[in-house]
């Protein structure tokens, strides 16, 4: 080994290194932690890298990308499309002025919805009931004579008839010994009930009919009034007497023409035997 020299300057790179701020001798020793920092940042590379890597991968796609362009071109296209209703035409008859029933009608029940919004097939109207026919229906029976001259008998005193006294209206015997004067007097003519044609109204000739008055039946000329109107019509009703009606007045509706010491007079039904006897007329031929 070769002597060191004593007089000779020392080896810079055998001395320790220190920190020349403060002097102190610079710890070489391994950093604490270091191997975990060094982990960590690995990690965190190969996380960056993996994120890069998909997003690189999806771009590419090209299934996605179809996808995406086929949903942004074709959205619109899918909307469904009503097509533009034909032109309406006329039904067929003598005049063609009826408004047509398209918007009414109800297509057959097997005819598909897409069918029937294509215009496959074309609708059918739905029938109507006649008026005409729905109204006679619910008339009763000998409701409406047409304008004949007719006689009023009692069903309970069948000798007597309804007969105008003066104004007022009695039930009186009148037969084949009456005079002509008498007979004329228990005759009317029956027309369609001037405030509703469906009812009956008893005419006197003359603008003058039969009409109740403070409840009571009484001849009166007819001055245009809706209330003589009213008065002056009577409504047929079905009997329990065979061949007889009940005659309810129009405008006091539950009130009955019936004969009450042989006058003739409005009143409500007692639900007696004697109120269904005494509301309950037969019309006749006319005696006059």
């Amino acid at each position: 080994m070769p002597e060191r020299n004593p007089g000779s300057a020392p080896d810079p790179s055998t001395r320790p290194a220190k920190v020349w701020e403060t002097g102190e001798t610079l710890d070489e020793s391994r950093v604490p932690g270091t191997r975990r920092l060094w982990l960590a940042g690995a990690l965190l590379v190969a996380v960056l890298a993996s994120t890069i890597t998909a997003v690189v991968v999806l771009d590419d796609d090209p299934d996605t990308s179809a996808k995406e362009k086929t949903k942004n071109t074709t959205s619109s296209a899918n909307e469904p499309l009503i097509p533009s209703q034909p032109p309406a035409t006329a039904p067929s008859g003598k005049s063609g002025l009826a408004a047509p029933e398209s918007s009414k009608a109800v297509t057959d029940g097997s005819t598909s919805p897409e069918a029937q919004q294509q215009g496959g097939t074309e609708s059918k109207p739905v029938p109507r009931p006649s008026k005409s026919k729905s109204k006679s229906a619910d008339k009763p029976p000998a409701s409406k004579p047409a304008s004949s001259k007719k006689s009023v008998q009692a069903v309970n005193y069948p000798d007597r008839y309804w007969r105008l006294d003066r104004d007022s209206v009695r039930l009186d015997q009148v037969g084949s010994h009456s005079s002509s004067w008498t007979r004329a007097e228990a005759t009317f003519k029956v027309v369609p009930g001037i405030a509703d044609s469906s009812c009956v109204s008893f005419s006197l000739g003359n603008n003058r009919y039969l009409r109740h008055y403070d409840f009571r039946l009484r001849a009166d000329r007819h001055n245009g009034s809706e209330l003589f109107k009213q008065d002056a019509t009577f409504c047929p009703r079905a009997s329990s007497f065979s061949g007889a009606v009940m005659l309810e007045s129009y405008n006091y509706r539950g009130r009955f023409l019936r004969h009450r010491n042989f006058q003739v007079r409005l009143e409500s039904p007692d639900h007696s035997q004697l109120y269904r006897a005494d509301s309950a007329f037969r019309l006749v031929k006319g005696l006059g």
